[in-house]
C-alpha cells in the first residue's frame, strides 16, 4: 500500500507527499507549487518546509528566482 501525507500550509491543502524507497515525491494540488510537482526529497520535513516557503514567498529558498536557479536541489521523480 502506498503511504501518503497531506501537505498543507496554514490549513490550505497544497499537495501530498508520497513515500518512496528513495524519499518522498511531492504531488502539487495548488498551481503555486507546480515548481515542486513530481520532485523527490529525502525527508517529509523537507517537503513541508519547501512547500511552505514556495507557497508563502513564491521562492524555494527565500530568494527571488533570479538569485537562485529554479531547479536548485530538485531531483525529478522516477516514473516507476
Amino acid at each position: 500500500m502506498i503511504q501518503s501525507h497531506v501537505i498543507d500550509v496554514d490549513g490550505v491543502f497544497v499537495g501530498a507527499a508520497v513515500r518512496l524507497d528513495t524519499g518522498y515525491r511531492f504531488v502539487a494540488t495548488d498551481f503555486r507549487l507546480e515548481q515542486l510537482d513530481s520532485t523527490i526529497w529525502p525527508t517529509l520535513a523537507e517537503v513541508r518546509r519547501l512547500a511552505r516557503s514556495l507557497y508563502l514567498t513564491g521562492s524555494l529558498f527565500g530568494q527571488t528566482t533570479s538569485q537562485a536557479p529554479a531547479n536548485a536541489h530538485l531531483r525529478p521523480g522516477n516514473d516507476h
